[in-house]
């Protein structure tokens, strides 16, 4: 994945000058980062100042700034935003280099600042943890699930094509941590197979994948991650123009379309930003025929204001996400029409952030959010079956500190949140109220050559079950107290120039959620009889970790080797008993002791300026610690291999998705068996004008191969997809 870098080059002025000469003129040019091409009409402003000027077809510019210390904006409609801070006094260089990636490339705005370079382990985050640009358009699929389940350690969970969610390393639920913006995404998608994200992704800019010791500023969760979605509803930055985008999707396996606009609009120091995006789809076509019952239809709009200063932000946004869709039936223990589910989630987001300058205080950020969730599954006579709703409220302040000497810029963070978790129909768990306080460290330091991450958190929790009573099927339903401590550790070691080693120790906690502490009762579209543990000690284990990173001009590796021993694991686990009442299957909550191992590896060799290719792997081995059983819902060894010719604008190219066969199962589930999945892709990016124009055409599946998904629940159904045409329009616009 290419790198947004600016490189500003001062070559004349007065040395030592302590004041700005009389209409001295800064010249500069600004270069696409790729092409090395000039750039017409960028726009160059000196912040604050209201001092503005454009490039001209050959991308020169001069511009006469009013101080000795400036801060410059660079901004295209096609390329991201750069910032810099210069200063006359101290510098001697009057004739500037701009270079700007394009968003095709990287879809989201960098301020480059002198303050803060990349260490390796921000490097190989960014590298192998983001998904965005041209990668994230050419695996945009209708749900986060899809788009992330070929990226390196992920994985997929499904009850169909609409409740996907993401898997890292074997492990899903409540350990995969959901952020918008670095705010948590409230619903019930953990909880269940059958429960949607309420996330839309096609309109993010950029897709976070974060693990190590930066998730303990938002989760005690180490042995997971944290998936934040990047789209700035609340805007961070002041454009000097009427901003915005317009793209459709479209795809044949389901005959989904899709429409999405955004806009943002700046007045004076206020940024008005909003948009609306809409999708509908039929039933999928497999290799086996249509999944009866699998559709998905789903509006989303948001809209939000900042007021933008030199140094901060702050800001209100609304965002709404509705989403109806179905659960395929027709199998044991299954309704045999299926069951369709209405879900619904207003949030209402206040976000700022500040930054001091140079000193041990270097800034903070903020947020406080109200969340609205409300989820009904209806069987196909009307009967509401479940129906759940959800008032969360969550805050977070963030404070930056550059402590000096061997740190570098470190986080303290406090965080609450307090949940109101009611629940209808015909389920009988306890509606709770629950609270959570965490306070967390991050901090980046170096020894000699080697460079280290750690974070600590404590988290204080406290479930209260509305009605307090004694149950004959799970026992005391009480209120619950958690305290809970994680830390992390990673470090990292440069054997040379290109090579490098590190490590990462983990102690993970996580509170039982209400579901795994009060069910009592079926679940309707999830087709099972729930049965929870109100004497659940929190889930706790170790995790061990060692990776090597490679890279210079022609070739990058990454490689790492896991263990996790989890002393207490909570899941839910099919028993083999049957309910009679309701004719499900009965899954019971437990905490028993697990180990997870095993390695992922992603190979990059890039030839020359036109060809690119990428090889990745994962695997994990899961078992049951006490007896060697192998655990549920486990993915087999899988990854997936990408050739690309670039050519100009275009860029053409040919995947293949594969897996091993899994026939490590629990009891009562299903092995799955191997595949093979070839695809070809083509992209090109132009502009015209003021606009920037990305087309992305995608064919899946080609040969129409019948495969299934080991961690699909209604894989005994039909297959995965089969053929589907994909099509992906974005056009970007300013006036």
């Amino acid at each position: 994945m290419k790198k947004l870098f600016v490189w500003f080059i001062l070559l004349a002025g007065l040395a030592g000058a302590q004041r700005l000469p009389e209409l001295l003129l800064i010249t500069g040019t600004v270069l696409d980062a790729g092409s090395g091409r000039p750039i017409q009409s960028a726009v160059i402003e000196i912040t604050g100042r209201n001092i503005f000027t454009t490039t001209n077809d050959k991308g020169f510019f001069s511009i006469t700034p009013d101080t000795s210390f400036f801060r410059i904006k660079v901004t295209h409609v096609g390329y991201n935003q750069a910032y810099k801070e210069i200063d006359l006094s101290v510098k001697e260089d009057k004739e500037v280099v701009v270079y700007l990636t394009p968003k095709i490339i990287e879809i989201s705005p960098v301020i480059v600042t002198d303050q803060h370079s990349h260490t390796v382990l921000e490097e190989i985050n960014i590298d192998l943890g983001t998904l965005k640009g041209r990668e994230l358009e050419k695996k945009l699929g209708i749900t986060l699930g899809e788009t992330l389940k070929n990226e390196t350690g992920l994985a997929m969970r499904s009850m169909g094509p609409a409740p996907a969610r993401p898997v890292i390393r074997g492990l899903g639920g409540d350990r995969v941590y959901f952020t918008e913006d670095g705010i948590k995404t409230s619903d019930l998608s953990a909880t269940s197979p059958d429960h949607a994200v309420t996330i839309e992704p096609f309109s993010v800019e950029r897709i976070e994948v974060i693990r190590g010791p930066k998730v303990l500023l938002n989760t005690p969760t180490t042995l997971g991650g944290v998936i934040n979605v990047v789209r700035h509803d609340i805007p961070v930055n002041l454009h000097n123009n009427i901003f915005g985008s317009a793209g459709i999707y479209g795809e044949t396996a389901n005959s989904g379309l899709l429409g999405a606009l955004n806009l943002q609009v700046p007045y004076h120091n206020l940024v008005f930003n909003g948009g609306y995006s809409r999708r509908d789809a039929a039933d999928i076509n497999s290799a086996k025929g249509v999944m009866v019952n699998s559709y998905a239809r789903n509006q989303t709009w948001f809209g939000g204001v900042s007021y933008v200063f030199n140094n901060g932000y702050i800001g209100y946004g609304f965002r709404n996400f509705e989403l109806v869709y179905g659960v395929p039936g027709g199998f044991v223990g299954a309704h045999p029409k299926g069951v369709d589910i209405d879900i619904r989630r207003d949030q209402y987001s206040v976000k700022g952030g500040m930054t001091f300058g140079p000193g041990f205080f270097e800034g903070i950020d903020f947020h406080a959010a109200r969340s609205f969730y409300r989820h009904i599954e209806s069987e196909k006579n009307g009967l509401t079956g479940s129906e759940f709703r959800i008032i969360d409220y969550t805050g977070q302040v963030q404070i930056h500190h550059e402590a000096g000497w061997i740190f570098g810029r470190g986080t303290l963070g406090i965080d609450v949140e307090a949940r109101d978790f009611d629940i209808g129909g015909f389920v009988f768990s306890s509606p709770s109220t629950s609270f959570n306080l965490g306070i967390s460290l991050f901090e980046p330091f170096t020894l000699g050559n080697a460079v280290f991450e750690a974070g600590v958190r404590y988290s204080y929790d406290v479930i209260n079950p509305k009605e307090k009573k004694f149950s004959r099927k799970i026992g005391s339903i009480r209120e619950r107290n958690f305290g809970n401590f994680s830390a992390s550790l990673s470090g990292l070691y440069p054997v040379n120039e290109y090579f490098n080693v590190g490590f990462n120790l983990s102690k993970s906690s996580r509170v039982p959620t209400i579901e795994e502490l009060f069910s009592e009762g079926p679940h309707l579209a999830a087709y099972s009889y729930e049965v929870g543990n109100p004497d659940l000690d929190s889930e706790g284990g170790y995790g061990a970790e060692v990776f090597a990173y490679a890279r210079n001009g022609v070739f990058s590796y990454y490689g790492a080797a896991f263990i996790y021993d989890f002393y207490n694991y909570i899941l839910p686990r099919n028993t083999g008993e049957t309910n009679y009442q309701t004719f499900l299957p009965v899954y019971a909550s437990s905490g028993v002791p697990v180990q997870l191992k095993g390695f992922e590896a992603q190979v990059e060799f890039v030839p020359g300026p036109d060809w690119r290719f990428r090889l990745n792997a994962s695997y994990t081995n899961g078992e049951f610690s006490n007896d060697s059983r192998p655990m549920p819902q486990i993915p087999p060894l899988k990854g997936e291999f990408e050739a690309v010719y670039h050519y100009d604008i275009f860029e053409f190219g040919a995947d293949a998705e594969y897996a091993l066969s899994q026939e490590r199962t629990d009891n009562f589930e299903t092995p799955t068996a191997g595949y093979l999945v070839f695809g070809l892709f083509g992209h090109v990016h132009f502009a015209t004008g003021k606009y920037f124009h990305s087309l992305a055409l995608n064919l899946d599946n080609i040969f129409n191969t019948e495969y299934r998904n080991h961690l699909s629940r209604v894989k005994v159904i039909l297959p995965e997809a089969g053929f589907n045409v994909r099509l992906i329009y974005k056009v970007f616009f300013d006036f």
